[in-house]
């Protein structure tokens, strides 16, 4: 019988915890045992006594927590303490941020660990209820347009008072991926007229499924800027030029513009300028998603508002981990069917490397680095 450790995460404004008691079921149910560090819940509004009754062991120590561990499920990448106590052989699995924090791989494949990143797991549709990057996307696009409306000093919706007529907010968003779509479906239900805009043609259909406008260049070259994997083509530098202007234009009558672009590890592109932010109206809010990874915006301040003449630029890490109790829950479904992939039917340790997921997912391996996007590294 495989033992599964969940720790409390030690990562600095870390709210998310990896498994939660519904997940804790699932996990018996492959045949493992849980074990949860005591208090790992807490952020995320789990109390011990809830593991407990779902099954787990609560250990009071990490030590404790993972002196017999088999399989370490986290949030985020394992701490030194933690990597420490894993015993050798021991598999980890998390949305390890690979690109952005090698030295913990290196430190896992000194301790003889095998580490799986969420964030690789291919995006097939036998994977879909693996894909965490997905679920807690969702969850950032959703919070993302509620930092907006608490810092927008107006309501969003249109009213008709008495007093008389309040406009709706504009709100517009960058990027139409998952995030970008759900920030666009959460603005709408709070009344916001809402505008979009992303390098892909397939986007547009998206946007407007949702009740949003879809703001491009659309000229022959932009309905041909997408390969036939769905990926975006590199555009000239005549349409460039004429996507930077529209998207000025736009910007400077917005509200509210929440911007969602990431390229997996590179930094994040720059979106919007100091130039198109100071053409906003003073009260405006603009929220950068991509902020942990250098952010879209121009100005823009990890974990501060800042403030460029009378417009707030919002650069909140985490923002699935300020709803940590939904995200916990998404994530340790995505994570839960993943160790399905690590256990037998008798529910001992025994993942099948020919598996395609696992192949993607897995970044180290018996003292070595393994993911060709990171070996050469």
């Amino acid at each position: 019988m495989a033992i599964i450790a969940v720790t409390r995460e030690r990562r600095a404004g870390e709210s998310r915890v990896a498994t939660t008691p519904d997940a804790v079921k699932k996990l018996i149910g492959l045949g493992a045992s849980v074990t949860v560090e005591a208090g790992a819940g807490l952020a995320a509004s789990v109390l011990d006594d809830d593991y407990r009754a779902a099954g787990a062991s609560i250990a009071d120590t990490l030590a404790d927590t993972l002196a017999a561990a088999d399989i370490l499920l986290k949030v985020r990448a394992p701490s030194d303490e933690e990597i420490a106590a894993l015993k050798p052989g021991a598999i980890v699995v998390g949305l390890l941020n690979p690109h952005l924090e090698r030295e913990s791989l290196d430190a896992l494949a000194v301790r003889g660990a095998t580490a799986f990143a969420m964030e690789f797991v291919p995006r097939t549709s036998r994977a879909q209820v693996m894909d965490a990057l997905s679920s807690q996307a969702n969850l950032a696009g959703y919070r993302a347009v509620i930092e907006a409306a608490a810092a927008f000093n107006r309501a969003m919706p249109m009213m008709m008072t008495a007093a008389g007529a309040i406009a709706p907010a504009k709100v517009f968003v960058m990027g139409a991926g998952v995030a970008g779509l759900q920030a666009i479906a959460t603005a709408r239900r709070l009344g916001g007229v809402v505008t979009a805009t992303d390098v892909r043609p397939a986007a547009k259909e998206q946007v407007e499924s949702l009740g949003a406008k879809f703001v491009a260049v659309e000229d022959e070259e932009f309905k041909a800027a997408e390969t036939a994997a769905g990926y975006a083509k590199p555009m000239s530098a005549e349409y460039q030029a004429k996507q930077a202007a529209l998207v000025s234009e736009h910007i400077k009558k917005q509200d509210i513009v929440i911007t969602t672009a990431l390229i997996p590890g590179r930094p994040a592109p720059r979106l919007v300028s100091e130039t198109q932010v100071k053409s906003m109206k003073a009260g405006s809010v603009i929220v950068d998603m991509a902020v942990e990874q250098g952010g879209n915006v121009v100005g823009v301040r990890l974990d501060e508002v800042a403030i460029v003449d009378g417009v707030k630029i919002i650069g909140f890490a985490n923002l699935p981990g300020r709803v940590a109790a939904d995200a916990s829950s998404l994530y340790a479904r995505n994570l839960a069917a993943f160790v399905g992939l690590l256990l037998d039917k008798s529910g001992a340790v025994a993942p099948d490397m020919q598996d395609d997921i696992l192949q993607g997912a897995q970044v180290v391996h018996r003292g070595a680095i393994t993911h060709p996007a990171l070996a050469a590294v």
